[in-house]
C-alpha cells in the first residue's frame, strides 16, 4: 500500500464522502484513511437527519472502497463511553451509536482503531505523542504500541490530553513518537493542510460557529513510501 487518500474530520458534512469518492476515482489511490470525528457540529445537536445522512454517506463510501481504515475520533467514542464534551448531542446518541456499529461491521476488525501505520507514516485522529507512549508503555516497539492502543487500552487512558484522541502537537511543544516517523492527523482545524517537520495536519473542512468555512477544503494524498504529499481540492 503506497498512495493513501486522507479524509479528515467530517463533523456532519456528508458531502465530504461524495467528494472523496470523486478523488478516488480520478487519483486511483491504494487505500483511504478516515481520521474520525464524523459526529457533531456547531448548532446541529437536534438535526438527527444530518447525523444519519453523514453515517450513511460514510457507509456508502466504505461499501465501494473496502481498503478503508477508520481512526476513531473523540467526538465519535464520546457517545460510546458516555464522556460529555462540547458538541455532544443527547438527541443524536442513538444515531451515532447505530452509525458507528454499521461502519465497524462493514470493515474488517483490523481496519478500525485509533492508530494505523503504513510504511514510515502513522495515522491517527490527533497524534501519537512521546509523553503518552512513555507514560503507558515505556520505550516500546511502535507496532507493539499500536496493537496495545487499538486493542487493550481503557477509555480513561485514551481520554488524556496527550492521547491519540486529544493531542494538539500543532499548538504546543509536544514530541511525537517515534521521532523518525511521519504522522498524519486531524482534530485541530487548519486553513490549509500543514506540514511542519514530520507532522502533517489535515483538518481543512471544519467551520466557525456561524457555519462559515475555516479551511480551504483540501484533501491530501500521501505516499507512505517516501511521505510525498499531493493536494487535491475538495
Amino acid at each position: 500500500m503506497s498512495r493513501i487518500l486522507v479524509i479528515p474530520d467530517v463533523h456532519l458534512k456528508p458531502e465530504i464522502y461524495r467528494k472523496a469518492a470523486v478523488v478516488m476515482y480520478y487519483e486511483k489511490c491504494d487505500a483511504t484513511v478516515m481520521l474520525g470525528d464524523l459526529a457533531d457540529d456547531w448548532n446541529q445537536d437536534r438535526n438527527i437527519e444530518l447525523y444519519d445522512e453523514t453515517f450513511d454517506a460514510a457507509l456508502e463510501y466504505i461499501r465501494h472502497h473496502q481498503d478503508t481504515f477508520l481512526c476513531l475520533g473523540n467526538h465519535d467514542v464520546s457517545y460510546r463511553w458516555g464522556f460529555m464534551q462540547s458538541g455532544y448531542s443527547y438527541y443524536a446518541r442513538d444515531s451515532v451509536l447505530k452509525g458507528l456499529d454499521k461502519l465497524e461491521k462493514a470493515l474488517p476488525p483490523e481496519n478500525v482503531g485509533y492508530v494505523f501505520r503504513f510504511g514510515k507514516v502513522l495515522f491517527s485522529h490527533a497524534g501519537l505523542t512521546e509523553s503518552f507512549v512513555h507514560r503507558n508503555f515505556g520505550q516500546k516497539n511502535i507496532d507493539y504500541v499500536i496493537a496495545m492502543i487499538n486493542g487493550k487500552m481503557e477509555p480513561e487512558q485514551l481520554w488524556e490530553d496527550d492521547s491519540p484522541l486529544w493531542a494538539r502537537p500543532q499548538l504546543q511543544y509536544t514530541r511525537l513518537y517515534p521521532e523518525d516517523m511521519y504522522q498524519v492527523v486531524g482534530h485541530t482545524p487548519q486553513r490549509a493542510p500543514m506540514a511542519v517537520g514530520k507532522l502533517i495536519s489535515t483538518d481543512t473542512f471544519s467551520t466557525y460557529r456561524n457555519g462559515m468555512p475555516y479551511g480551504n477544503k483540501t484533501f491530501i494524498i500521501i505516499d507512505t513510501a517516501d511521505a510525498a504529499i499531493e493536494y487535491v481540492k475538495g
